[in-house]
């Protein structure tokens, strides 16, 4: 018997998919394209705390690029073809401008990298659909939300509900939460807070982490982070886990190890609640990734599955619609019927009240996945998806 290859099982997929399609679709080439915008900010990042893996300088492009890839697999059976157009702003200035140009040529689906200041700005220009690949903020799901803004990022709610579950699931109930002084950390740990309250966890100890981690760079500088480590945490109330809010990555791993009690950390370092790991290989995801690293030459970041998601997300509105017209891939999106596979074990869909993409999260360590969240027990009358993040009686969103 003949053994498929992966490119064989993607073939007989996108054949199945081109049985779906209407009669009236033409060969791919005599199909017009269905033309998508990449627009980012190209911010300025500090010196990383740890020179092991410095950030990459195609972070998300990449995880787009490849998703176009994907989608013109599909389009080859289906008579569709897609086109990607990027633009990268150096400064906040320019990142207006750039949008205003893909929407006079044309463009009205724009996958956006950006902070929430600007992505709001971007929302608000006429006929732009933008899918959030940048910005976690909560705001963006409730009060500060748009119709024409879909959310491939999970929100911040959505990642500390996940660690939330996953601790009130072991009985490791009580927490001392350490926020850094960043709007990032700051918006984390308010995340987390409310989290703690809604799974039943009690934060002991919510103390604010002061220390320069330029420190450690220094001769001595593993003996001065001990040091301010068991300083930070000597005398604190009996507690099961430290949960670090560092967004930017300075100091949070700085504490494990170095803890006056022996205590596991988890947040943004340690046991991470993320979108995406490299160490994630269930349901597929080392087909994903191996295709990634020969494409891009290192490991898929949770911005470059982000950004490979939302190329994918459009390619299957487009699919399922039978259309390569945006507003009839943006109608699509906000469908009963649109799902997309993101290679975590369940199908993704867009919430109808804060355009939201449900998904599992990922409970990741440094070298292996732990857990996955929504975790086991935790049920929901329409979806266990949606007990992470603002459920619909929680949502403060009125414009979808």
């Amino acid at each position: 018997m003949a053994v498929l290859r992966p490119f064989g099982r993607r073939a007989l997929w996108a054949a199945a998919l081109l049985a779906a399609a209407p009669p009236g679709l033409g060969r791919a080439e005599e199909a017009p394209p269905l033309r998508i915008g990449y627009l980012a900010l190209k911010v300025p990042r500090p010196l990383p705390a740890s020179l092991v893996e410095p950030p990459p300088k195609d972070e998300g492009v990449q995880g787009a690029r490849l998703g176009l890839q994907d989608n013109a697999t599909t389009g080859r059976f289906t008579g569709q073809r897609f086109a990607l157009e990027e633009r990268r702003a150096e400064a906040a200035e320019e990142v207006m401008p750039a949008l205003r140009e893909m929407l006079g040529q044309g463009l009205r689906l724009v996958v956006a990298d950006l902070p929430a200041d600007l992505l709001l700005q971007a929302a608000a220009e006429p006929g732009a659909v933008l899918l959030n690949i940048g910005a976690p903020d909560d705001a963006l799901r409730n009060e500060s939300c748009r119709r024409n803004l879909f959310h491939v990022l999970p929100s911040r709610a959505m990642l500390t509900d996940a660690l939330a579950q996953y601790l009130a699931v072991k009985r490791w109930r009580t927490l001392f939460l350490a926020a850094g002084p960043g709007p990032g950390d700051q918006l984390y740990a308010e995340a987390m807070r409310r989290a703690a309250k809604k799974f039943g966890l009690r934060i002991v100890l919510d103390k604010p982490w002061t220390h320069d981690p330029g420190a450690q760079r220094t001769d001595t500088g593993h003996m001065s982070i001990a040091a301010e480590a068991a300083r930070f945490t000597q005398g604190a109330p009996a507690y099961d886990v430290l949960v670090v809010a560092d967004e930017a990555d300075d100091w949070g791993d700085s504490l494990a190890w170095r803890t006056t009690d022996p205590r596991p950390v988890a947040g943004t370092q340690g046991l991470t609640p993320t979108l995406w790991s490299p160490v994630h290989e269930q349901w597929g995801a080392t087909q994903l990734q191996r295709r990634f690293r020969a494409q891009a030459g290192r490991a898929m970041t949770p911005l470059d599955h982000a950004a490979w998601l939302a190329l994918r997300t459009i390619g299957e509105a487009a699919v399922r619609s039978h259309s390569t017209d945006p507003g009839a891939v943006a109608d699509y999106l906000r469908s009963p019927q649109f799902e997309v596979a993101g290679f975590k074990g369940a199908k993704l869909s867009f919430r109808d009240w804060d355009n939201q993409l449900r998904q599992p999260i990922l409970l990741a360590g440094p070298r292996s996945l732990v857990s996955v969240s929504p975790q086991p027990g935790f049920q929901h009358r329409t979806s266990e998806l949606d007990t992470l993040g603002a459920d619909r009686p929680e949502t403060q969103c009125r414009a979808s």
